[in-house]
């Protein structure tokens, strides 16, 4: 059984199958809860109950829930290499399948599935391991045969086979689980798309340079990589080159942040500038425009200055003086007795008061 899938970070409100609807939040349960503190027990440790006669449950009878002392035992087999998410969540689903379930897993043995599918990650007792400490097993079944037998379902009072519902082609039949559905014992379930132990081995083939490299930098040998002497000095030289890259990168970094530091001071101070000339400008018009402050003060200067050049006038009701009629001037040349020449005389006679006048 190989799960698959990918979770998604919604929240997500599980259904009897186990499928999930997104947008819904889960119903809320209590705080404190009662956690396993011991890995699930193996079948071959447990005291057989072959001693009372086991009849099968069904469908119907397992759906409306059957007495505490009779769980629906149910039985979900795999390889369960690598065990991760997409796994325990088609377990979780077995587990909830009925509401009293006694959940079986079989994990099959290293023999079995290197002959059958291929080699391992894992071996056998991780596997089994790893299988017995998730919290939806119930019992653990080591050494799971790959096809079930009649049998095999006997000895361990399987009412249902958990699998999901694609066919599982192997060992020359088009369907390993076909008798069991046939006999009305499948209960299916959905698969985890997004994530597989095939896909997790293909992320390690995929970046296998980086996980060399990673281990040789964590104390692994080049012997227990399986790496050449010439790869093992490529993966240093490599690792080095990276170290001066990020180094490289860091500075890059840290003088772009300098520059954005000097780019936003050099606003600020440019605004600061800006503000400050408007300032000054508008200052400076105040003062020396055209209708500036300076104008202002000129013009009072002028008029004070203009007020104290001229002489102030005569106050109207001061007394004016007569002046004395100015002597008559008269040209040496011109004789009383002319008659022609009286009128030029006359002309020609010039008052002091015409002269200062004039």
């Amino acid at each position: 059984m190989e799960g698959h899938g990918f979770i998604s970070k919604r929240r997500r409100k599980e259904d009897s199958n186990g499928e999930a609807e997104e947008g819904e939040r889960p119903a809320k349960v209590p705080r404190f809860t009662v956690g396993l503190r011991d890995p699930a027990p193996f079948a071959d440790q447990l005291k057989s109950n072959e001693t009372t006669t086991y009849q099968r449950v069904t469908m119907e009878e397992a759906q409306k829930g059957t007495p505490a002392e009779r769980p629906v035992r149910v039985y979900a087999d795999g390889i369960f290499d690598l065990f991760h998410s997409g796994h325990a969540r088609a377990l979780m689903q077995a587990k909830g399948l009925f509401p009293n379930t006694h959940l079986i897993v079989g994990v099959c043995s290293d023999d079995l599935t290197h002959k059958f599918k291929g080699f391992t990650v894992m071996n056998e007792d991780e596997r089994y391991d790893a299988v017995s400490h998730c919290r939806y097993v119930d019992e653990v079944v080591r050494n799971a045969p790959w096809t079930l037998t009649p049998e095999f379902l006997t000895k361990h009072r399987i009412d249902f086979v958990a699998h999901d519902d694609i066919p599982y082609s192997s060992a020359g039949s088009d369907d390993v689980y076909k008798h069991i559905k046939e006999a009305g014992m499948f209960a299916p379930t959905q698969r985890t798309e997004g994530i597989s132990t095939s896909d997790i081995i293909t992320r390690i083939v995929r970046d296998y340079d980086v996980y060399v490299r990673r281990n040789l930098q964590r104390g692994y040998t080049a012997k227990e990589l399986n790496v050449s002497f010439i790869n093992e000095k490529k993966y240093h030289l490599q690792e080095r080159v990276d170290k001066v890259k990020r180094k490289v990168r860091d500075v890059e970094e840290k003088s772009k942040e300098f520059v954005q530091k000097v780019e936003e001071k050099s606003i600020d101070l440019i605004q600061k500038w800006e503000e400050k000339s408007r300032e000054f400008i508008g200052n400076f018009l105040q003062m020396f425009g055209p209708e500036g402050a300076l104008k202002h003060m000129l013009k009072e200067g002028r008029g004070r200055m203009l007020q104290a050049i001229s002489p102030r006038q005569s106050p109207s009701s001061s007394p004016t003086r007569e002046r004395s009629p100015s002597p008559t001037f008269r040209l040496p040349f011109f004789t009383r007795t002319s008659p022609s020449h009286r009128d030029a005389a006359a002309v020609d006679t010039i008052s002091e008061d015409e002269e200062a006048d004039g």
